[in-house]
């Protein structure tokens, strides 16, 4: 009986030391989560780009946080991909971060964005707009594309096709290639 007591009173005196010991704090942001302010919280997103009823290509993010009454949404880990008027895919914009704008119907790649055609032209830059109406891909950052011969051409700002057939370098057009414009003087 004795022992039973003695382990009943260690058991809460250990008790009592463990509730007086300061735990840790859970962590904080210091700064608010996109997801505190959004609308809704989407993951594993796919969606369809169409404009006036054709399929331009299709949207992929690993989550989405929606605003404005769920015309811009906010990506994360974004990739579209591009498609020739007969539907034929024929390259995709992928990027860290991105933005979609379903009244302007454009999408905007964030951070490592690089458009990459299925005929092996690349073109990357730390931002790039996709323009689903106009058809268009452009920047007014500094980029760098490479052509399937290997040919480089770097510059400030330019407009192209998704397939970048046709690039229009805006500021300093540096490198050799056939296939770029420079703007006429």
């Amino acid at each position: 009986m004795a022992a039973v007591r003695l382990a009943v009173v260690g058991a809460a005196l250990v008790a009592a030391a463990a509730c007086g010991s300061k735990g840790s704090t859970p962590p904080t942001l210091a700064q608010t989560s996109l997801a505190d302010s959004a609308e809704q919280v989407m993951l594993g997103v796919r969606t369809l780009l169409t404009n006036q009823g054709v399929m331009r290509g299709e949207l992929f993010a690993d989550s989405a946080y929606v605003f404005d009454n769920s015309t811009r949404f906010e990506l994360r880990k974004v990739r579209a991909t591009f498609n020739t008027p007969s539907g034929a895919k024929d390259g995709v914009l992928s990027a860290d971060r991105g933005r979609y704008s379903t009244s302007q119907q454009v999408l905007e790649g964030f951070g490592h964005a690089t458009v990459t055609t299925t005929s092996g032209r690349k073109l990357t830059s730390p931002h790039l707009r996709y323009n689903q109406a106009a058809n268009e891909v452009s920047s007014d950052s500094a980029f760098t594309a490479v052509q399937q011969d290997g040919s480089v051409v770097s510059g400030i700002g330019f407009r192209a096709d998704p397939q970048l057939n046709h690039v229009t370098i805006l500021k300093g057009g540096a490198g050799r290639s056939n296939s770029f414009q420079l703007p006429v003087q």
